[in-house]
């Protein structure tokens, strides 16, 4: 399901957009490798749009890794966290770090001006919302990219983000995207067992990601509304998805990748069971999802964000002849006899797609996995569809849904009035299952 392109070194750089050698100049349509790839310097110039955590935690795995890298230009909406993240990056890797003032790009249309650096690799992890537009725009300028996940939060982001992945793959731009356990050798190792045949026929799976949430940031005296939901996009769909979507999509996508496919259908419950305060945005607390394949076999799926309860991240596979605990890598027969285990290591995934991204390219390969990542963002919100909705849902109607989550085109600054607002008492519309309108 990745898509690697592979040549020569010598015929990579000849089909690139952009050859400067000893002064000489070669234009085409592709903007792939720098000459200087192949002229003596490898030097991998990174730029970095959202400068929040994830952001910043993606250029330092990017800098760690072996090879010449500098991060050269920088995007956020706020002149803060680009202050906070260079900082945080400049106690460890000061001399891979070149962002003079003018490439710290700041505001809605930030992005756009890094773009027109001269960077090679983007580093995209502003809130999901944003990553259609991103990622069409990179391509356009022909970029590599490295994207978070998820990498759309509806139906409309995904049908944009294959759209856009088709063009890539003609420029053939580099896709990696943050679902960094296709990137962790244990996962590896044991799907393929799996593939396999270790286990029989696989009816069953499960995939959890339980535990007790994540941060609230309280809303700062004169505030605009939409620099609320900006800094606290966690909770609200327009910009994060829910957390199935922004989360436990990486449960999902091993699930797919195990299959080798995605749901023909699912249905589900969920609600706002204890984070139910107005500061708390728009979305559910739990989630249960039963998703079907195309060969019958069931996925049950469960997130939730309440503390004081069962907490599990991991991934299941239930067959004829035996069970595997995914993440765990361990493989049992059905008296629970252990007969294979991976051991210690072949984790640190966050690091390990970085690194396979920069090597891939130094060697002329281009990896492209944009198509699995938005089939693996469209299982997410197929789930989040039908626990809203209450319906049983199938894959095509989902993902040809009309209903727009996301009117990001509509968001040029930050005066601009997010898509969602709350009423009188502070408070913002929730789904209900029965009467919320997803298809």
């Amino acid at each position: 399901m990745q898509q690697k392109s592979r040549g020569s070194r010598r015929e990579f750089i000849r089909n690139s957009s952009l050859l400067v050698a000893g002064g000489a100049v070669v234009a085409g349509q592709l903007n792939i490798a720098r000459a200087a790839h192949a002229y003596g310097s490898d030097e991998i110039k990174l730029g970095l749009i959202g400068c929040g955590g994830r952001g910043t935690g993606a250029a330092a795995d990017a800098l760690a890794t072996e090879g010449a890298t500098k991060l050269y230009a920088v995007a956020d909406v706020f002149a803060n966290n680009i202050t906070a993240g260079l900082r945080g990056l400049g106690g460890k890797f000061k001399d891979k770090i070149d962002v003079p003032q003018d490439r710290q790009f700041v505001g809605i249309d930030a992005y756009q001006q890094l773009l027109e650096s001269d960077v090679d690799v983007v580093l995209m992890a502003s809130p999901p919302g944003f990553r259609p537009v991103h990622f069409e725009a990179a391509v356009k300028a022909g970029k590599h990219v490295f994207m978070e996940k998820p990498v759309a939060v509806d139906p409309a982001g995904v049908r944009r983000i294959v759209a856009a992945n088709v063009i890539a793959k003609e420029k053939n731009l580099a896709v990696t995207v943050g679902l960094q356990r296709r990137h962790e050798r244990r996962y590896q190792e044991t799907i393929k067992r799996l593939q396999d045949g270790a286990i029989g026929d696989i009816n069953l799976t499960r995939a959890y990601w339980n535990g007790s949430g994540v941060w609230v940031r309280a809303r700062k005296p004169n505030e605009s509304e939409m620099e609320y939901q900006l800094r606290n996009w966690y909770y609200f769909n327009w910009l994060g998805g829910d957390h199935i979507v922004e989360q436990h999509i990486h449960n999902l996508d091993v699930i797919n990748w195990l299959k080798n496919g995605y749901p023909v259908e699912a249905q589900g419950q969920g609600g706002r069971q204890v984070r139910n305060g107005i500061d708390h945005g728009e979305i559910y607390d739990h989630h249960m999802v039963e998703f079907t394949y195309a060969d019958g076999s069931k996925l049950l799926s469960q997130c939730r964000h309440i503390p004081g309860c069962w907490g599990s991240v991991s991934e299941h596979a239930h067959g004829s002849k035996g069970n595997c605990d995914i993440g765990g890598a361990r493989i049992v027969d059905t008296r629970g006899k252990e007969l294979w285990s991976y051991g210690q290591g072949g984790g640190d995934g966050h690091h390990q797609e970085h690194v396979d991204l920069l090597a891939d390219l130094r060697k002329g390969v281009v990896p492209n996995e944009g198509d699995y990542a938005a089939y693996s963002s469209m299982t997410a919100i197929l789930g989040r569809m039908a626990t809203y909705s209450g319906k049983l849902l199938n894959w095509n109607e989902a993902l040809n849904s009309p209903v727009i989550v996301s009117p990001i085109d509509a968001v040029k600054l930050l005066s601009d009035t997010p898509p969602t607002l709350p009423d009188k008492d502070g408070r913002y519309t929730i789904p209900v299952p029965g009467a919320t309108k997803v298809v």
